[in-house]
């Protein structure tokens, strides 16, 4: 195995520590529930309070973390804001997380 070459593909600090803070924020029980809920659509922050049995100010909460961290993604719709999963990398990072456990 050439040492200089797997040296050469490591990911710089800057890449590693962003990958660190992600599974962080994965690593929250509740961050998770939520992003399971919204991998099923677009919902608001009342619908997610009803799956979750939860306040709307601490769904609120994690969904600031979920957006801070690029997992989520907000849209206005008059009024309501409805949250959904970022993009097709988080639903499948999620998936592949739950196939690993589930083996």
């Amino acid at each position: 195995m050439d040492i200089n070459l797997i040296k050469e593909q490591i990911p710089n600090n800057e890449e590693v520590e962003s990958v660190s803070m992600l599974f962080k924020v994965l690593g929250d029980p509740t961050r998770s529930r939520i992003l399971f809920i919204l991998e099923q659509g677009p919902l608001c922050v009342s619908d997610i309070c009803q799956c979750m049995d939860m306040t709307a100010s601490a769904v609120s909460h994690q969904l600031r973390i979920l957006k801070q961290s690029k997992l989520v993604k907000s849209k206005k719709a008059g009024k309501e804001v409805f949250y959904s999963l970022d993009d097709d990398h988080v639903s499948q990072i999620f998936n592949c997380a739950l196939d690993h456990i589930r083996e």
